[in-house]
């Protein structure tokens, strides 16, 4: 690489999502809608599981964890794709870029850990009842949330080390509406199979390695659902896992489709319509989902709204 051809890039430039011009306003205003949801729907259930007394169980506390992670991971990357869908430029510092990189890679491992930890909790409930109690303890729950915080944040710092150590020559022009591995290292002029390595071991290790714990899980639950006699019981079971496993096939799946594929020259609109998913969509579907498919949420939703037109009235 010659030494006249290197310069020191300062900033990147966003393609975004490419949209007409008459789809701006329509696009604008559908995240802006999809991101209130995101900001309401987890915060509401942050704060029904922190003020419903008999919701302080680890189930729930694993899931306003998750809808905590959730909003922060929205909050990432979509108040920025908002502010360029109006903005002629669509700049963002180097410094800027690699601190968007380095939270949403933290908060999407964390998030894959929750989802493993989760399914820890429901084969716990339902393939040892009696010992629950006992082995989902407070403390437990705790160094679980604790240990995955700082795995990710860990292995975020290592792919954000890798990825940002790379040479951007003249190139600057990141075709992604955020920054991420596949679009930065298309426009490198560094060699990247280190960093490919790196970004294969992290969602090989914490990625593919929590779905193995997740799928070993409901293996045995549901063994032991089809063990039991009671239709309501097996029904009741198969309730309380429905949920967890709906937004771990949406996530997974997304994920898998984005960084486990072969390196491509191109990153056509496809993958910029699974980033989407990927980012803005999930994080409010997950509370929606929860709060849809799951009783108990559904109750204390209803009963807290019953109170308040109560009060009103």
């Amino acid at each position: 690489m010659e030494g006249q051809n290197v310069t020191k890039i300062t900033e990147f430039l966003f393609t975004g999502l490419e949209a007409n011009h008459s789809q701006v306003p329509f696009l604008f205003i559908l995240f802006v809608l999809v991101y209130l949801i995101t900001v309401v729907g987890n915060s509401g259930m942050v704060a029904l599981v922190c003020n419903t007394p008999h919701l302080q169980t680890p189930m729930y506390f694993f899931l306003a964890s998750l809808s905590m992670v959730d909003l922060c991971y929205s909050s990432v990357i979509t108040p920025k794709m908002l502010a360029d869908l109006v903005c002629i430029i669509k700049s963002i510092s180097f410094i800027g870029c690699a601190l968007q990189f380095f939270f949403f890679a933290a908060l999407a491992t964390i998030e894959c850990l929750l989802l493993s930890f989760m399914s820890y909790d429901r084969y716990v409930a339902i393939c040892h009842p009696l010992h629950y109690s006992s082995i989902m303890t407070k403390n437990k729950c705790l160094w679980l949330i604790l240990v995955s915080v700082s795995v990710g944040f860990s292995q975020s710092s290592v792919q954000t080390k890798c990825i940002f150590s790379l040479q951007f020559c003249r190139l600057n022009q990141i075709d992604h509406f955020y920054c991420d591995v596949p679009p930065l290292r298309k426009i490198s002029c560094s060699e990247t199979f280190h960093c490919d390595m790196v970004t294969v071991f992290c969602v090989c290790c914490f990625g593919v390695g929590s779905m193995v714990n997740i799928l070993v899980s409901y293996t045995l639950i549901v063994s032991s659902i089809l063990q039991m006699k009671s239709a309501t019981n097996r029904g009741r079971a198969f309730s309380t896992c429905s949920s967890h496993l709906t937004c771990v096939c949406i996530f997974y799946c997304t994920v898998f489709f984005i960084y486990l594929r072969p390196p491509s020259s191109s990153f056509d609109k496809q993958d910029k319509v699974a980033s989407v998913f990927y980012t803005v969509i999930i994080p409010m579907l997950n509370p929606l989902i929860y709060s849809l498919r799951n009783q108990e949420v559904k109750r204390v939703l209803y009963r807290l709204i019953t109170q308040c037109f109560s009060t009103i009235l």
